[in-house]
C-alpha cells in the first residue's frame, strides 16, 4: 500500500502537464458538487424540521381550515379548557405575526407569548447570549431576536427595527438548537395583540403550543382537544409540531424532493466529466505508458495510476465545490419561511464531507474501466498506437 501511495505525487505532476484540460475538468466537478452540496443542505434542513423523534412532546393547536397566521384566530380562554384535558402538562397561547405569509428567504416572524411562559415556549437549552431577560421584561416593546434572524438583518442589542407594521427594541439575542427559535423575534403577547388590533387585545391568539406528559399519547390528546372544540364557533385542528411544520411548509418540502433529482444529476455530471478527462488523458499518454512498461512497470501498477488520477480530479473538484457551498450557506444563514414556520438550509460540516467523499468515490469509479483496459495492454500494442 505504501508503494501505491508513493505514486500520488507522480500522478499529480502528470495531471499538471495538461493544465487547461485538468483545470476545466476540476472546475466542472466543482460546479456540480456545489449544486449537489447545496441541494443536500436544503434537504437536510427539511428533514431536521419535519421528521418527528421519540422525544417530541409538543402539539400545535390551530384554527381548523386555516393556513396563514393572519387567518387563524382562537379565543385565549381556550387555554384553561385545554389544560384540563388528561395528559396535558401546560398550554401556551401564542400570537404569530409574519412580514410575508408566502414562501420566502427574507421573512420576519414575531412570536408573542406571555412573559411567564417564555422559557416554556423555547427549546431546552436555549439561552440569551447578548442582552438579558430582565431588559426584555422591563420593556413592553422588547424583543428577543433569534441568532439567525439577527445575523441576516444585522441586528444587535439596543437596535430598533420595524417589520410587518410594528417596531420593536432588541433586548437580547437568542441562541437555540431549535431552528424555529433562531429565526423568530420573541415579544410580549399583550404588546403584539395590541399592535395587531391597533389598541385592543381582543383576547385572540394564533395558536396554542401544548406540552404533553407522555409523547406516545400525542395523537390521542390531539383528538381529545379537537373533539372538545368541534362544535364551538372556532373549531381547532391539532397536530404534533413537526407534522404542523411539514404541512405549513409543504411547498418547500415538495421543492426539496424535486431538488433531490438535481443532486443526482450533478453526481452523474461529475462521473461523466472525470471519465471523459481520463479517456482523453489515456490517448495522450500511450507513449508514456509504453516507456513505463519497458522500464518494468506492471500493468496493475499503471492501472492504479489511472484510478489515482480520477481520485485526484474528483477530490480537487469536490473540495472546491463542497466547501464553497458550505461557506456560502454558513455566511448567508439562509432560511426558507412559509406561514410562520422556518426551515434553515443546513450548515452541517457532515454535508460538505459527504459531497467530498462522493466526488472522491466517483473519481475512483470513473477510472476503473480505463484502468482495466490499460493494465491489459501489452508493450507492442502501445508502441503500435503511437
Amino acid at each position: 500500500m505504501r508503494r501505491l501511495l508513493r505514486l500520488v505525487p507522480l500522478v499529480w505532476r502528470t495531471v499538471r502537464r495538461s493544465p487547461i484540460r485538468s483545470g476545466l475538468t476540476i472546475a466542472g466537478i466543482a460546479v456540480a458538487m456545489y449544486m449537489f452540496t447545496a441541494v443536500e443542505a436544503m434537504r437536510s434542513g427539511v428533514r431536521s424540521a419535519t421528521e418527528a423523534t421519540a422525544e417530541d412532546a409538543t402539539l400545535v393547536v390551530y384554527r381548523e381550515n386555516r393556513y396563514c397566521p393572519f387567518t387563524s384566530r382562537l379565543p385565549q380562554w381556550y387555554q384553561d379548557r385545554i389544560e384540563r384535558i388528561d395528559g396535558v402538562r401546560s398550554a401556551v397561547p401564542m400570537q404569530i405575526l409574519v412580514s410575508n405569509c408566502r414562501a420566502s428567504l427574507d421573512v420576519v416572524t414575531f412570536r408573542g407569548v406571555p412573559e411567564s411562559s417564555l422559557q416554556a415556549s423555547l427549546a431546552q437549552g436555549a439561552s440569551i447570549s447578548d442582552g438579558s431577560p430582565e431588559q426584555w421584561r422591563r420593556r413592553s416593546d422588547g424583543a428577543l431576536v433569534g441568532r439567525s434572524l439577527a445575523e441576516r438583518r444585522g441586528l444587535k442589542v439596543g437596535d430598533r427595527f420595524s417589520a410587518a407594521g410594528i417596531t420593536v427594541f432588541v433586548a437580547g439575542i437568542l441562541d437555540s438548537d431549535e431552528m424555529q427559535d433562531r429565526n423568530a423575534a420573541w415579544v410580549h403577547l399583550p404588546f403584539l395583540q395590541e399592535a395587531m388590533h391597533r389598541g385592543g387585545t381582543g383576547g385572540d391568539v394564533t395558536q396554542f403550543n401544548v406540552f404533553v406528559d407522555d409523547p406516545t399519547r400525542m395523537d390521542d390528546i390531539a383528538g381529545d382537544i379537537d373533539a372538545l372544540f368541534r362544535h364551538d364557533e372556532r373549531p381547532t385542528s391539532t397536530r404534533p409540531e413537526k407534522a404542523f411544520i411539514g404541512r405549513a411548509a409543504r411547498d418547500i418540502v415538495h421543492l426539496a424532493d424535486f431538488a433531490g433529482w438535481l443532486g443526482w444529476g450533478a453526481l452523474a455530471a461529475v462521473f461523466a466529466l472525470i471519465a471523459n478527462a481520463i479517456v482523453l488523458a489515456m490517448r495522450d499518454r500511450i507513449r508514456d505508458h509504453a516507456v513505463l512498461q519497458t522500464l518494468g512497470w506492471t500493468g496493475p501498477l499503471i492501472g492504479w495510476m489511472v484510478i489515482v488520477e480520477g481520485a485526484l480530479l474528483g477530490l480537487a473538484g469536490g473540495l472546491l465545490g463542497a466547501l464553497g457551498a458550505w461557506g456560502t450557506v454558513r455566511l448567508g444563514r439562509f432560511a426558507m419561511t412559509m406561514e410562520g414556520t422556518s426551515i434553515e438550509i443546513s450548515t452541517s460540516v457532515g454535508t460538505a464531507l459527504l459531497g467530498i467523499a462522493l466526488a472522491l468515490g466517483l473519481g475512483m469509479l470513473a477510472g476503473v474501466v480505463p484502468a482495466l483496459r490499460l493494465s491489459r495492454r501489452d508493450i507492442a500494442t502501445c508502441f503500435r498506437a503511437v
